[in-house]
C-alpha cells in the first residue's frame, strides 16, 4: 500500500514561512527589531522622566518655587525686626541721655505726678452700652 501524501489546506500551503511565525513574533521584529528604534523609544522615555524629575523632584522647580517664596517672606520679617531694632536702639539711647525721656517713660508706666498734679486715669477699652429698653 502507498501512503497518499498529506495535503494541507490550501490556506497553509500559500502560507510564507514568515506568516507562519506568530503574531507577537512578528510584531517583535518589525516594531523593536530596529535598534535605532529602540534607541528612541528608550531616549524618549528618559527624556519624559528626566523632566517629571525636574519638575517634581526633590530639588525641583516646585521645591524651588517654595523655597523663593519663603526666602522673600524671610526677607520682609528681616528687613521689620531690623526697622524695630533701630527704634529701640534710639529710644535706649534717648533713655539714657534725655532726662525728660525718662521722666515721660516714669509718667506713662508707673503713673507718677509732680506734686499738686491731678491725673485723671480712663478705662482703656469703653463699656458696652446696654441697648435701650423697648417700649411696648
Amino acid at each position: 500500500m502507498k501512503a497518499k501524501p498529506q495535503t494541507l489546506p490550501a490556506e497553509e500551503q500559500a502560507a510564507t514561512p514568515e506568516e507562519r511565525e506568530p503574531l507577537l513574533r512578528r510584531w517583535w521584529g518589525a516594531t523593536l527589531g530596529n535598534s535605532r528604534r529602540v534607541g528612541i523609544v528608550a531616549a524618549v522615555v528618559f527624556a519624559v522622566f528626566l523632566g517629571w524629575h525636574v519638575v517634581t523632584g526633590r530639588n525641583g522647580l516646585n521645591s524651588w518655587q517654595r523655597k523663593s517664596a519663603e526666602e522673600k517672606a524671610l526677607a520682609l520679617e528681616i528687613q521689620q525686626l531690623a526697622e524695630e531694632n533701630a527704634h529701640l536702639r534710639r529710644h535706649v539711647e534717648r533713655l539714657r541721655s534725655d532726662p525728660a525721656a525718662i521722666e515721660d517713660e516714669a509718667r506713662k508706666r508707673l503713673h507718677y505726678a509732680r506734686p499738686n498734679e491731678i491725673i485723671y486715669a480712663l478705662p482703656e477699652q469703653p463699656r458696652p452700652v446696654p441697648p435701650a429698653p423697648s417700649a411696648k
